[in-house]
């Protein structure tokens, strides 16, 4: 339905929970791409724990409202207007945002019950990070699904390095390093979905939500997939080719694959064809320093449960608004610059500190993966 102007005065994230006993979650901030706010991510959060033990729910499904209806824009990431001036100001909010974030990444992983997420339209960032620990992820045919972080001088976060490091091959690297934005189907070739549907059908397949009766969870599941197959859906990464989806490329693999993204960059420029002039030209409008500590971020999280890696990352992040190691203040770093270019000034001409990727000392990526706080008093410390 198209919103009023009335409906535009609910709440930016609306909860209600059917008769049959599933919670339904609804993005309600169309103008921002539902990009999420602090109040945003502490609702999502009340409302998955008042649920999480609550024996009358059996499954979560989540979606992003638009400006033409109940979906089309299902989350575009964090608001990043909000993490510029707060960092200019020395809000601390903007740490709680951060933490409170990441332990919402964490509890939707671990989450005991049936967790759906339509990720239908921008699928972005933040929007990744409520979506990819859900048992279903849903794509469609206008989904744009990216980490674009290195866009505004920052790292894949919000479980980035996790998930992007269980993605074939080096499809994490390239993803996670030129934040490019791919299509439902590659998304569920590369394991960032598990089912494609057409966006004709989603009204459907939400109403399915609250008809289904079960007993358990994995009856809901069962007989709501089956309900959803009559409406076309594809599930499993084996209906992905037949959609258009295809492997990351063999001289990505191999260039992707280099010890250094120097390395990498030299590898694009030897492979000499259009879609490596494509990549080496956005790689080279990325913060040559935030692209290596994500190199190191994700080549790290291969090798790490997510409570760690999302305790690695919160150390990141902290390092990004607060690069003391480098000598500078919040409002010199590489993220807040990155902000200012793109989505402040809008000049799209970031000054980048080193400006070549070439200019990257070992010693000034280190110091990114040292955790200022001790393990004792880890903002967190309580993730299992």
């Amino acid at each position: 339905m198209n919103l009023t102007s009335s409906y535009l005065n609910l709440p930016e994230v609306i909860t209600e929970v059917c008769p049959n006993g599933v919670g339904l979650i609804t993005l309600n901030r169309p103008g921002a791409l539902n990009a999420l706010s602090l109040p945003m991510v502490r609702a999502l959060m009340h409302a998955l724990q008042s649920w999480k033990n609550d024996d009358s729910i059996l499954a979560v499904a989540i979606r992003g409202r638009s400006k033409h209806g109940d979906f089309g824009a299902f989350c575009a990431g964090g608001d990043i207007r909000f993490f510029h001036q707060a960092a200019n100001q020395g809000n601390p909010a903007l740490e709680d945002f951060f933490t409170e974030e990441y332990a919402l990444n964490h509890l939707i992983y671990t989450y005991p019950k049936p967790y759906i997420a339509f990720m239908d339209g921008v699928c972005m960032g933040g929007g990744m990070g409520i979506s990819q620990g859900g048992r279903c992820r849903v794509v469609t045919e206008r989904s744009k699904v990216a980490m674009p972080e290195t866009h505004i001088g920052l790292f894949p976060d919000v479980g980035g390095g996790y998930f992007l490091g269980r993605t074939p091959g080096r499809v994490g690297e390239y993803l996670g390093l030129t934040g490019q934005v791919i299509s439902g189907p590659q998304a569920l070739l590369w394991g960032l979905a598990d089912v494609w549907a057409t966006t004709a059908s989603l009204p459907q397949a939400w109403e399915a939500l609250g008809q289904v009766q079960a007993r358990h969870s994995h009856d809901f599941m069962l007989a709501w997939q089956k309900k959803t197959q009559s409406l076309g859906w594809q599930w499993g990464v084996a209906a992905a080719p037949a959609l258009g989806a295809v492997p990351l490329s063999p001289a990505f693999e191999v260039a992707f694959a280099a010890d250094s993204v120097r390395g990498i960059v030299q590898a694009l420029e030897s492979a000499r064809t259009p879609a490596a002039d494509q990549a080496l030209a956005t790689l080279r409008t990325r913060s040559p320093l935030m692209l290596h500590v994500v190199l190191e971020q994700i080549r790290r999280a291969r090798a790490m449960d997510l409570a760690d890696e999302l305790r690695m990352e919160r150390d990141l992040v902290r390092h990004c608004f607060h690069p003391h190691h480098l000598g500078r203040l919040p409002s010199d770093s590489e993220t807040v610059e990155g902000i200012r270019a793109l989505a402040v000034d809008k000049d799209h001409t970031p000054r980048w500190n080193p400006e070549a990727i070439e200019a990257v000392h070992p010693d000034m990526i280190a110091p990114f993966f040292q955790s200022p706080w001790p393990a004792c008093m880890h903002p967190l410390r309580d993730l299992a």
